[in-house]
């Protein structure tokens, strides 16, 4: 990743409204396009909610969702957001560096790391989108447990969307779906693999991570 001069951090520390989420980024990515507005990286959670990417298929909803189900211009599929889960929105302009695979493998790197640095060892794949858990092996996904999702969109090569991961969720919301369109997809968090922390805890050491991979 090219470095950036100049990044924008938001917290937000109430959950914040979908639609308000989309509504505010796509504004800040047009105020990117036209130089009006620096780069931002936006940290948040929402409420219990099921968002659905553009390569979603229903099927994927193995029972009828009791909570909220939002059409995403993301890429992806479906996935669940809802408190205790860390939800990091990126709009950034790649307009110097044209690489969206590059740019995925940076925000798959800053979760591993971030994991890491919490005792949890976890990577991605090339053919499977996410951040995985090891259990037993690698290579094996009935032997591991999603902790991070990946969804980006681009529009005149300027990023939004971006990636979440799993502090202290309520996981009993992954039942109800194929995460990702993943059958039987197990699904874990940093609590559920026995570590608790605060959320305050967690922003120390992701923003830690976002500087130095993005800033």
């Amino acid at each position: 990743m090219v470095k950036k001069k100049s990044i924008e951090t938001l917290i937000s520390k109430e959950l914040v409204d979908y639609n308000y989420a989309i509504n505010f980024m796509e504004q800040r990515i047009e105020a990117i396009k036209n130089n009006t507005k620096p780069e931002m990286i936006w940290l948040l959670s929402h409420p219990s909610i099921y968002t659905c990417g553009i390569s979603s298929n229903k099927k994927d909803f193995l029972s009828k969702p009791n909570i909220p189900v939002y059409e995403a211009s993301r890429g992806g599929q479906i996935t669940y957001h809802g408190p205790g889960q860390r939800i990091v929105y990126v709009m950034l302009n790649l307009n110097e560096n044209k690489d969206l695979r590059k740019f995925i493998k940076t925000l798959e790197n800053i979760c591993i790391e971030c994991l890491k640095e919490f005792g949890i060892e976890s990577r991605s794949y090339r053919n499977r989108i996410g951040i995985w858990v090891k259990k037993n092996r690698f290579n094996n996904p009935e032997n591991e447990k999603k902790i991070g999702s990946i969804g980006i969109k681009i529009k005149k090569w300027v990023t939004f969307h971006g990636f979440s991961l799993n502090v202290n969720p309520n996981l009993e919301y992954f039942n109800a779906i194929n995460s990702c369109g993943i059958k039987n997809c197990k699904v874990t968090s940093i609590k559920d693999l026995g570590i608790n922390i605060t959320n305050k805890e967690f922003d120390k050491v992701l923003l830690k991570n976002l500087n130095k991979f993005l800033y």
